[in-house]
């Protein structure tokens, strides 16, 4: 029998949260805020690729033209 996992920061937050009984808007709400965070920190660690590595719309570009496929035989 595998161990049990410990959870998470993020997870303990969370069960805090769940023990209140909330509307339906509200809970959406709370997953807009949830979706749009994470969201917001992938567009910034993109933000901070592009500028490293001098990337550009030429560079999406290309890479949108490249054939990457192995040729089926």
């Amino acid at each position: 029998m595998a161990a049990a996992k410990k959870l998470t920061n993020l997870q303990l937050e969370l069960l805090k949260l769940f023990s209140y009984e909330l509307q339906d808007n509200q809970l959406i709400e709370i997953r807009d805020l949830l979706s749009n965070y994470f969201a917001n920190k992938a567009s910034d660690e993109m933000d901070k690729l592009w500028e490293e590595n001098n990337w550009s719309d030429k560079t999406m570009e290309d890479w949108s033209n490249e054939h990457m496929r192995t040729k089926y035989e």
